[in-house]
């Protein structure tokens, strides 16, 4: 059996990296280095250009990690790569990313994770969340353009059908921290009145 091609597997872990942003791109230094899988068993169809891995799935590049219970990455004719991430934990696929902006980890799980290189578009499906400095988006469906920097969030992985919500999207966002000598809002709010 041959190993499976490496830019397949970089081009998904890449993908997989841009979740959280596209300004937040991992560090230049994680795209020089190389690419591990760990995983129970890999079929390779070279023919049909798929790489199948199953079974305790861990993908390291940097500081970047995918785990999942199966991970298939499919090249299509002109090029461009698609990959799928099922199972893991919990039945959830996870991702882990190191900022290189502020070193903050980004988080991300769902049942399913899907990237396509061709339209840039990361969706993850059901139980799906991403947690990134303390701030969550969390709903049965989430989709990130990489080309515009642009979430959605909705409770269905159909977002235009009329069909009543399963459940709704959740978000929290955390306040930003201020320096307390260039904080006006503190230093009024100090002062008796």
């Amino acid at each position: 059996m041959r190993a499976p091609a490496a830019p397949a597997a970089v081009l998904i872990a890449l993908a997989l990296a841009v979740l959280p942003a596209r300004a937040q791109e991992p560090p230049a230094s994680n795209r020089d280095l190389p690419v591990d899988i760990d995983a129970n068993k890999v079929t390779v169809d070279d023919r049909n250009k798929i790489h199948t891995f199953e079974g305790g799935v861990k993908l390291t590049q940097g500081t970047l990690t995918i785990k999942s219970e199966k991970l298939v990455v499919t090249q299509d004719a002109d090029g461009f790569h698609t990959g799928v991430a099922t199972g893991g934990s919990g039945g959830l696929a996870s991702f882990n990313q190191k900022r290189a902006r502020d070193g903050a980890d980004v988080y991300g799980e769902a049942e399913r994770i899907e990237y396509s290189s061709r339209s840039e578009k990361a969706r993850l499906f059901n139980r799906a969340r991403v947690l990134s400095g303390g701030d969550k988006v969390s709903g049965p469906f989430i989709e990130y353009d990489a080309v515009t920097e642009n979430y959605l969030v909705t409770n269905t992985a159909s977002h235009g059908s009329d069909a009543p919500p399963a459940q709704q999207v959740h978000v929290t966002i955390q306040p930003k921290r201020s320096d307390k000598g260039n904080d006006k809002r503190s230093t009024n709010a100090n002062k008796p009145r």
